[in-house]
């Protein structure tokens, strides 16, 4: 139930999700949150108004030769047909796209200690990958060299900035050092996205870095 999440989106996210100037990464998660928190998608449909609202008051711009008949031309030919919708209990609609199907479809390349990662398809200015953390198991001790969210799909996690539960998101930025650990219940899928590499403080995770992308 959504009313259960208690770590939300920040109104800037919202406001630059709204006005289209995220990288497709960022773009990415934040539509996967707003597809199961009420809150921040009530929120950003009333940021979408005001930009109609904006949109409104603007001078009127003069359109090309043969516009308008390009436009009918497109309403005459008809929407082009849409696939079925994927469903899957962990994965929102919008992941189900980057997978290209459910859970069971997603293609997972172990990190070591049990962590499995899965690298999606987005533009190079952001990274996003699926994180599977086994219950109680802790990823590495790091910060940040620029901006991480991470989204619970599935268990929960606890770090220096509480617990997040599905549906919850992190924001860490580069003044964020933590290190998430898996509730012992249940086994954390996470979506994380990154816009710079993380910096790890043991020698290992330093080693891997390069081979893992993170």
């Amino acid at each position: 139930m959504t009313t259960m999440i208690k770590h939300h989106l920040t109104p800037d996210l919202m406001m630059a999700y709204s006005t289209g100037t995220l990288s497709e990464a960022f773009n990415l998660i934040v539509a996967t949150h707003l597809s199961i928190c009420d809150t921040c998608r009530a929120e950003v449909e009333s940021y979408d108004a005001l930009g109609g609202s904006v949109l409104e008051t603007q001078d009127k711009v003069t359109l090309s030769d043969g516009c308008l008949a390009r436009v009918f031309g497109l309403i005459d030919a008809g929407p082009a047909p849409e696939p079925a919708p994927i469903r899957d209990a962990v994965l929102p609609a919008p992941l189900t796209d980057y997978v290209g199907g459910t859970l069971d479809d997603v293609k997972w390349r172990p990190v070591g200690l049990g962590v499995k990662q899965a690298i999606l398809p987005t533009s190079r200015d952001a990274s996003a990958r699926l994180l599977y953390i086994p219950a109680g198991a802790a990823m590495p001790d790091h910060g940040h060299r620029g901006m991480e969210l991470t989204l619970v799909l599935k268990g929960a996690f606890e770090d220096e900035g509480g617990r997040f539960a599905r549906g919850d998101i992190e924001i860490a930025t580069e003044d964020t050092d933590h290190m998430p650990i898996a509730d012992i219940s249940e086994d954390c899928i996470c979506l994380a996205v990154t816009n710079a590499p993380l910096r790890f403080k043991g020698l290992l995770p330093r080693l891997a870095q390069p081979f893992l992308k993170i």
